[in-house]
């Protein structure tokens, strides 16, 4: 038996078209994931109609009433009273003891579910796939969302791995392919997530806000997984790059190679030399040991000539820079951290002094009527 989906109409919104109307967003929450959908009113009255056609029956429940001289837009009491309405009729049909509605493909397509148990259905994530462009407003679907986004990211990571470890260019083609489709995915995810952390933060569907400290710490979630993504993006393009070059060296014949190493010790003699004498023929190899010396290469520039060891310099500088960043970042975020705790020390010392008057002026009041009393004794 399959375990059904929790379903459950937690909020809803106003849609911005020319004509506004009521928009319901319905989440359901799966073993694996959590996602949801926004529908009208007008979708759940074309799917109670399909139901009662596929199923040849009327469902269990029944739709709440339409209204005709008030609108959902411009009473928010007619609103909730619609959203529990409608969130009972999906409830109803989703617990109910005979699965025929359930089991037509009006109630799967309306609610996005695949068609079969098998986990390869090529439907089984489109609900992701559909959703990931919206905004995350809901705190627990965010972070469903944000679990859902760092395995994206990891098996990017994976595919990347096996196309290294790759023999044939074939196989490191489908693996490159493989690691950017999970990179486009992770990318439009962050969005949604990014977007989902501003509605939050601005409290546009009516929620609850989140605290400052949750909120400061989701958003250091989707910073870092930016910045995973973009590194395995960048290794990616590395990597490409590199397969380039390697394919100029494997060209290169030996005789290009002499020829330059012969190129360099010519010029250098003439500079030492002036030109003059017969010495030219005897200096090619002292030049090339002078131009780069291979005893003191490591195994990542000894198959490059100098063009690659210079890019490959320049590939170093570039990841060095970015990780100085990085640590800029963090240091700002440090210093940013000891600012907020001198103010609170500013602060706590503005109380205190505040204390510190009230202990005076009530040690006052208390030596005046401790000398009336000695006075009455």
């Amino acid at each position: 038996m399959t375990t059904q989906p929790e379903i459950s109409v937690p909020s809803t919104s106003t849609s911005t078209t020319k004509k506004p109307y009521t928009i319901y967003n319905i989440t359901l929450r799966l073993p694996l994931r959590t996602f949801t959908l926004q529908k009208r009113y007008s979708d759940f009255t074309t799917l109670h109609a399909t139901l009662t056609s596929q199923a040849g029956a009327s469902p269990p429940a029944s739709l709440p009433p339409k209204s005709y001289f008030s609108s959902t837009t411009s009473s928010p009491a007619l609103a909730e009273s619609r959203r529990i309405g409608l969130q009972t009729y999906l409830q109803t049909l989703n617990s109910h003891s005979d699965d025929r509605w359930r089991n037509t493909s009006a109630w799967r397509s309306f609610l996005n579910l695949p068609s079969t148990n098998n986990s390869n259905h090529p439907n089984r994530h489109a609900p992701l796939s559909r959703t990931q462009q919206q905004p995350i407003t809901d705190p627990v679907v965010w972070l469903d969302y944000h679990r859902d986004l760092k395995s994206q990211l990891h098996s990017a990571r994976l595919q990347l791995t096996k196309r290294d470890q790759a023999t044939s260019s074939q196989a490191q083609h489908e693996c490159s392919a493989e690691a950017k489709k999970h990179l486009i995915k992770a990318s439009s995810m962050i969005t949604a997530l990014d977007s989902g952390l501003k509605a939050l933060a601005n409290d546009t569907w009516g929620r609850e806000k989140l605290g400052d400290g949750e909120m400061r710490r989701r958003r250091d979630l989707v910073s870092a997984a930016q910045k995973e993504r973009e590194g395995l993006e960048n290794l990616g393009n590395a990597m490409v790059a590199k397969n380039a070059l390697d394919g100029a060296i494997a060209h290169a014949t030996k005789g290009d190679k002499d020829k330059l190493l012969l190129n360099g010790g010519v010029a250098d003699d003439n500079n030492h030399n002036g030109g003059g004498g017969g010495g030219g023929s005897r200096k090619p190899a002292f030049a090339a040991a002078k131009g780069r010396v291979l005893g003191k290469e490591s195994d990542r520039t000894r198959a490059l000539d100098n063009q690659g060891v210079l890019q490959l310099q320049q590939q170093l500088m570039r990841e060095q820079d970015e990780d100085v960043d990085v640590l800029a970042a963090a240091v700002a975020r440090q210093k940013q951290i000891g600012m907020e705790i001198q103010d609170e020390l500013v602060l706590q010392k503005d109380l205190l002094g505040l204390l510190d008057e009230d202990v005076d002026r009530v040690q006052g009041k208390m030596d005046v009527a401790r000398k009336r009393i000695g006075k009455i004794s």
